[in-house]
């Protein structure tokens, strides 16, 4: 049969459309604040340590709960689970607007970061569970698409609000947006696993545990140094953590998740993929939006509308990314990709306070050609190598391995920055009034309100702040682009190339022998591959059950 001669129902196109919507909100969220740092700094007195708090606080719970979100979704139905997520981020959206501290905002953004993770694996899980084998491929790559430049259009829409209103009006705007999607979510095909399989507390209890640790150590590492008793026992508790989740999965009757799957190379190099190009994403984010503001002067509508030329490489290569994954392999276009954007990171690192927008433009331009060519293939990657009955959970994996990224790129990004800036200004604080101490050492924005109050008499403590900033700055880069050339590598070797045939729906049971089998189970078939005939494309092998 011509699988193009299936068409979608009316409800499964409205169902693509609320499932990229809900995903882009997640997505947009979390890049939304990045433009109104400088501004929440600014009015709230928030240090450069609470400004990555902020960020990552949301980031940090949507990555430790959204794999035992998408269990939720399998056993008590996707939909219930997506509009009730929905429900919690419009609440955690409109706290800001009565309480506006930086510890409050924190909190608003965590508990924001919980229903982002009731929504995320359930708008995948939903698409994989309702659209045809022939179909899936192009839902997989539209939602993958969508999730890609969600954060670019994140960046414009708050700089569109910024321009008029203050920081608060992006969680007003986030509220409604969320309510008017719940209430479109309670009108979309629903699914579940008809058995409603057991959910693993003490399975959900380590993951949590180590996501949560390893981030807090990354995060305090840089500020408080690396043999602090604080960051080793963050650190030390998530690797602890960790192989609690291995040991307790590998041994209970229903898993939070069989982590043998990991040993499948389409699913485990999928995984890291993704999880890469988020970390890499988010944390450049975290610098560059700073840097236009502070040091191109640019408004947050400017520098939101200085981002969207990524989008452009971005769709067009995420477009054609699956047909190269099944010509080349997941490989090929995963080690070009992920090492394009290794290269931009370490193009970011060379910026200084005198670089203008096109030194900014093209490392921008080459890391979104890396994403659009990497992204797509590595989530149909992940669902194809998992079995039918477990996508929620196998959506849950490539939404965590998202999460997980950005919350360490965030991490890495933000904690460096925050050592580098705070180690550089050390040397003027001596030469300051001791109220002005704190917020010069806090971040470059209370810096800047501090000279401005100052007048011209403050020229060299602008000067000083700048040059701590960027040193930070390159200092971050430098990090991101290295963790991610070595991952370049890392999956250039580990990920199947084009000979890997996409076998059957890998039963759960069975992964860890599939994977001794390397390349016969994979995420990239050849065309012509499917026993019917038909070409089957990159994640059509998600539904060959």
């Amino acid at each position: 049969m011509d699988s193009t001669a299936i068409r979608l129902s009316g409800r499964q196109w409205w169902l693509l459309i609320v499932a990229c919507l809900g995903v882009a909100l997640v997505i947009a969220a979390m890049a939304a604040l990045y433009t109104a740092l400088p501004e929440i700094a600014a009015d709230t007195g928030a240090t450069q340590q609470q400004l990555t708090w902020i960020i990552d606080g949301y980031t940090l719970l949507l990555a430790c709960l959204v794999l035992p979100c998408g269990a939720l979704g399998d056993r008590y139905g996707r939909r219930l689970v997506l509009v009730l997520g929905l429900v919690v981020f419009s609440v955690a959206s409109v706290l800001p607007l009565a309480l506006d501290t930086p510890l409050w905002l924190i909190v608003a953004r965590a508990l924001a970061g919980v229903g982002a993770a009731l929504v995320m694996p359930s708008t995948l899980s939903l698409l994989t569970a309702n659209f045809p084998q022939s179909r899936r491929s192009a839902a997989i790559a539209t939602w993958a698409g969508v999730a890609g430049v969600a954060a670019v259009i994140g960046f414009l829409g708050s700089g569109v609000l910024l321009e008029y209103f203050s920081w608060l009006s992006i969680f007003v705007a986030m509220a409604i947006i969320s309510v008017v999607l719940a209430v479109a979510g309670c009108t979309v095909i629903d699914s579940a696993e008809d058995e409603r399989p057991a959910m693993d507390p003490l399975g959900t209890v380590c993951s949590v545990a180590a996501v949560a640790l390893l981030v807090i150590g990354l995060i305090e590492g840089p500020v408080r140094g690396w043999t602090d008793q604080v960051t080793l026992s963050a650190l030390a508790g998530a690797v602890l953590a960790g192989l609690g989740f291995v040991f307790v999965e590998l041994r209970v009757a229903r898993p939070l998740l069989d982590v043998r799957l990991f040993a499948v190379r389409g699913f485990g190099a999928g995984s890291v993929a993704v999880g890469m190009q988020f970390l890499a994403a988010f944390g450049t984010f975290l610098l560059i939006m700073q840097f236009m503001q502070l040091f191109l002067g640019y408004s947050a509508l400017k520098s939101a509308v200085a981002l969207a030329p990524m989008i452009v490489p971005m769709v067009l290569l995420a477009m054609v990314a699956p047909y190269l994954a099944e010509r080349f392999g997941l490989r090929l276009p995963t080690l070009i990709g992920v090492g394009m954007i290794g290269v931009a990171l370490f193009g970011l690192s060379r910026l200084t306070a005198d670089s203008g927008y096109t030194d900014l433009l093209w490392p921008l331009l080459v890391m979104s050609s890396g994403l659009g060519l990497s992204s797509p293939p590595a989530t149909a990657a992940i669902i194809a190598n998992t079995p039918p009955e477990k996508h929620g959970v196998a959506s849950a994996v490539n939404d965590a391995a998202r999460e997980v990224g950005a919350a360490i790129g965030i991490a890495v990004a933000g904690s460096v920055l925050a050592a580098g800036y705070t180690h550089k200004i050390a040397a003027v604080l001596p030469q300051l009034p001791e109220q002005a101490r704190g917020p010069v050492e806090g971040s470059l924005a209370a810096a800047m309100e501090v000279a401005e109050q100052a007048g011209p008499q403050a020229d060299p403590l602008v000067d000083a702040a700048q040059a701590a900033f960027m040193h930070g700055t390159g200092n971050a880069s430098l990090a991101l682009g290295v963790l991610t050339v070595v991952a370049a590598v890392a999956l250039g070797v580990w990920a199947p190339g084009r000979e890997a045939l996409a076998g059957p729906g890998v039963p759960v049971s069975d992964a860890a022998g599939s994977a001794r089998e390397g390349d016969r189970v994979a995420a990239v078939p050849a065309a012509g591959s499917a026993a019917d005939g038909v070409p089957v494309s990159v994640s059509d092998a998600a539904g060959n059950d």
